[in-house]
C-alpha cells in the first residue's frame, strides 16, 4: 500500500509540475506565439483571447487559449535583447511552437515613415554587436565567431511577412505601412546623429530593442517568424516626448494588425 501511495503522489507531483510550467509533453495542441516586451503592447490581444490558463515559467506568465479560431500562447518577455531570447526560448521549451509574431512599438528612422505608421520587418540586425576599440565602435557580425565582415541580417519569413503587410494596409492604408529592415539594440535611441548611422549603415527603416532576440532563437529552434513594429517616435531628440503621447496608441494599431494576421494564417 505504502509503495502504491508513493506512485500515485509522484505521479501527482509530475503532473502538477508539469501543468503549471505549460509542459509541451503533456498536450497535442500546436500554438502560435504572440511575445511582447512591454504589456501595453499585448494588452488589446488579451482582452480579445478566450484565456484558458496562465502558466507562470519562471517568473513569466504565459497566456495559453484562442485568438481568432488559433491556439495561442502570449506573452510579455520583457524590453531588451536578454529578456526577450529568455522569454522565447521558454516558450519553445515548454509548448509546441509553430511560428512567432513579435508585436509592439518602434522609433522610426525613415525619412519616410511618421509616427503611427507600421513596418513590417523583412529582415533584423543588431546594430550594436560588436567591438570597442580605442579608435571606436566596429560593427561586426551577430555570429559569435566573426565570421561575416559584412555583419549578419535575420531573415523574417516571407510568406508571414506578406500576410502581415497585407493586413497592416487594410487597418492603415498602404500610405502607412512600410516593409523593410529593423534594427536592434539595447539602447532606447533618442539621437538625431544616431538616426543618420541607423539609417546609412544598415538601411534601418525603424530601431528597437528585442526583434533580432526574437529572430535568433526561431532560427536557433527552426521556426517561422515575423515582426510587427508600430512606430510611437522617431528616435530624435523628441522621441522620450513623442513616445510619451503616442506608445499606447502605436501598440493598440500593432494589436489590430496581428488580429488581422491571424485571420489569415
Amino acid at each position: 500500500m505504502k509503495i502504491f501511495i508513493s506512485v500515485i503522489l509522484a505521479a501527482l507531483v509530475v503532473f502538477g509540475v508539469c501543468f503549471s510550467s505549460g509542459c509541451k509533453k503533456q498536450e497535442n495542441a500546436t500554438y502560435i506565439a504572440i511575445i511582447s516586451a512591454m504589456d501595453n503592447e499585448i494588452a488589446d490581444l488579451l482582452k480579445k483571447a478566450d484565456i484558458k490558463r496562465v502558466d507562470n515559467i519562471s517568473g513569466g506568465e504565459y497566456h495559453v487559449g484562442t485568438l481568432c479560431g488559433k491556439n495561442v500562447v502570449i506573452t510579455k518577455a520583457g524590453i531588451g535583447k536578454i529578456r526577450t531570447s529568455s522569454g522565447a526560448t521558454k516558450l519553445f521549451e515548454n509548448y509546441d511552437i509553430s511560428k512567432v509574431i513579435f508585436t509592439g512599438i518602434a522609433g522610426g528612422v525613415s525619412d519616410e515613415t511618421k509616427v503611427l505608421d507600421e513596418v513590417i520587418a523583412t529582415d533584423l540586425v543588431e546594430h550594436d554587436y560588436g567591438i570597442i576599440r580605442s579608435d571606436g565602435f566596429i560593427w561586426r557580425s551577430g555570429d559569435p565567431g566573426y565570421g561575416n565582415e559584412e555583419g549578419l541580417y535575420y531573415h523574417c519569413d516571407e510568406t508571414l511577412v506578406n500576410l502581415a503587410y497585407t493586413s497592416a494596409v487594410e487597418v492603415l492604408g498602404a500610405d502607412h505601412v512600410f516593409k523593410g529592415t529593423i534594427a536592434t539594440g539595447d539602447q532606447f535611441v533618442a539621437s538625431e546623429s544616431y538616426v543618420e548611422k541607423l539609417k546609412n549603415d544598415y538601411n534601418a527603416l525603424a530601431c528597437e530593442m528585442e526583434g533580432a532576440a526574437v529572430a535568433v532563437v526561431c532560427e536557433n529552434y527552426g521556426k517561422p517568424y515575423v515582426v510587427l513594429r508600430a512606430l510611437s517616435d522617431k528616435a530624435d531628440g523628441k522621441a522620450h516626448e513623442s513616445y510619451s503621447g503616442f506608445a499606447n496608441d502605436a501598440a493598440d494599431n500593432s494589436c489590430k494588425i496581428v488580429l488581422k494576421l491571424l485571420e489569415k494564417i
